[in-house]
């Protein structure tokens, strides 16, 4: 019962990791902020079937890119649930395009998104955390953050920025009764990467030591792992979900 009259925002939560991220901490009796920007119509959904499993929910619109929507989502979580012990930022999106051929506007959109996003949420979420003694902070890297990746060098610029944001934060904030890490997927079966060519998935396939695609479920049980009271005393870490794809 470790999660129970817990609160947790989870952005970008109308997507597969973030819904299932959200279903396990329903199963758990967590409350929980159901973060989206367009699909009201899913995260709406979430809620419910958050409510249905025995816990509290609610969805609710904000632009992770705006500090006032996140403030005003703060607020609202606050009111609601009276505190906010986790934020999961999971919001994310991809731009890929090779390098000689990516605009402007595709590199800042993604910069954007995944790393002024989770500024943002941090920045307005943070304080409370410290005001409380305690908070857990789950920020979404990637293996192309790791690695780099063909085509997506806004995305593993984000991403890898992620990871020495997390690191960095982690150290200010250790002792003071706040853990902050990440959890860097590899190719999991997600809506934005149904678009990848068969041709291209194939690839990717043999090259991966598992030989399979990981599931959405298969990054939630590191997080809500990371949540937990067992992870006390992990702090500033990565842990990767990649099927073995990236080792180190």
């Amino acid at each position: 019962m470790m999660f129970k009259g817990k609160t947790a925002i989870v952005t970008g939560a109308s997507g597969g990791i973030g819904r299932n991220i959200c279903f396990a901490l329903g199963k758990e009796k967590c409350n929980v902020m159901v973060n989206y920007l367009n699909n009201e119509e899913q995260a709406s959904k979430i809620a419910e079937e958050i409510k249905k499993l025995g816990g509290n929910a609610i969805s609710f619109r904000a632009d992770v890119r705006k500090k006032t929507e996140v403030k005003n989502m703060a607020e609202k979580t606050i009111s609601e649930f009276g505190r906010i012990d986790f934020l999961i930022n999971n919001a994310g999106i991809t731009k890929d395009v090779l390098f000689v051929n990516m605009t402007e506007e595709e590199w800042d959109e993604v910069i954007d998104v995944n790393l002024k996003g989770t500024f943002n949420c941090t920045k307005a979420i943070l304080p409370l955390m410290l005001e409380q003694g305690f908070g857990r902070v789950i920020n979404m890297a990637s293996v192309s953050g790791q690695t780099g990746n063909i085509g997506q060098a806004n995305y593993s610029a984000s991403k890898s920025a992620i990871i020495g944001f997390t690191r960095s934060l982690a150290r200010e904030v250790a002792d003071k009764g706040i853990n902050v890490n990440a959890v860097a997927p590899g190719l999991i079966a997600t809506e934005m990467n149904k678009t990848i060519p068969e041709k291209v998935m194939q690839k990717f396939l043999a090259a991966l030591p598992a030989k399979r695609i990981g599931t959405p479920e298969e990054v939630v049980g590191p997080v809500i792992f990371l949540l937990s009271d067992k992870s006390a005393y992990i702090t500033g870490q990565v842990i990767s979900v990649n099927g073995g794809l990236f080792i180190g």
